[in-house]
């Protein structure tokens, strides 16, 4: 006489209590960390690249602009430090895809976690890199001559409306990482809309030297508002109408991507 054994397949619960989904978001989160100490190159994008970004606007661009490289630098870093926000948003788009080529969802999936455990984790690991980036380049920047006149609540103010923002900015990037067919589109669509938008923005120039109907395009650009509040935040000037222009883009963002990001990731898992 035989017998046969079925093993039921794994399957992730439908509905997760909401501290289990924490718990599991943070664990998602903190194997992205970890990866790092097995991809030491990723840290080199994190780290390097925000240094070159100071180092070759100040001193190459910074006398040009503005007469000096101090005073360029007490102008840009903000704005530099805005770009680099949004560039990493693309990080976040190609590891997604990647994992999603590679299989790594599917692993994930016979797992008892919650389906968004794994994307909102990713997510979460990739904003605390956007801090440590932000950090990196406000150490440099000190280092170079930059201060911080608008105190140590600015800083902190505008360090609370960087992840904000970023993490508004990264529901777009997740939708480009599902939607893509590789990483290498992944990354040539987001340079080809990041570039453009944020060097046509107040973050490296003023925009008074601009043509009349390129001020028009930049006085409703995001990345000018989030440069102008971050700047002022940092070292004086107007925040109240800048602040409120980037939550304003920050809100509508997220309403407009996350649905639609979760609604690819699902179809996709």
């Amino acid at each position: 006489m035989t017998s046969a054994t079925v093993t039921a397949p794994l399957t992730a619960p439908g509905r997760v209590r909401p501290l289990a989904w924490v718990g599991q978001t943070l664990t998602m989160a903190w194997r992205s960390l970890v990866a790092v100490k097995h991809n030491p190159l990723e840290l080199v994008d994190y780290s390097v690249t925000p240094i070159m970004f100071v180092f070759l606007f100040t001193y190459v661009l910074g006398g040009q602009m503005a007469g000096s490289t101090d005073a360029y630098l007490m102008y840009a870093l903000p704005g530099i430090i805005v770009q680099n926000t949004l560039f990493m948003t693309v990080y976040t788009a190609m590891a997604l895809n990647t994992d999603l080529t590679k299989g790594v969802f599917d692993r994930l999936r016979s797992l008892p976690i919650a389906r968004s455990a794994p994307l909102i984790g990713r997510i979460t690991a990739d904003l605390a890199k956007h801090v440590w980036a932000m950090l990196l380049m406000i150490g440099i920047g000190l280092l170079m001559g930059f201060r911080i006149t608008g105190g140590f609540g600015g800083f902190l103010l505008g360090a609370v409306l960087l992840v904000v923002f970023a993490a508004a900015a990264s529901w777009s990037a997740v939708l480009i990482g599902m939607l893509a067919s590789d990483a290498e589109k992944v990354q040539a669509f987001s340079f080809t809309v990041i570039f453009p938008i944020t060097f046509t923005s107040s973050a490296f120039v003023v925009v008074d030297t601009m043509p009349g109907w390129l001020q028009a395009w930049s006085d409703v650009n995001p990345v000018t508002h989030l440069s102008d509040a971050y700047r002022g935040l940092l070292v004086g000037g107007p925040v109240a109408e800048p602040v409120l222009w980037s939550l304003l883009w920050a809100v509508g963002m997220a309403a407009v991507f996350a649905p639609l990001a979760m609604r690819a990731y699902r179809a996709k898992v």
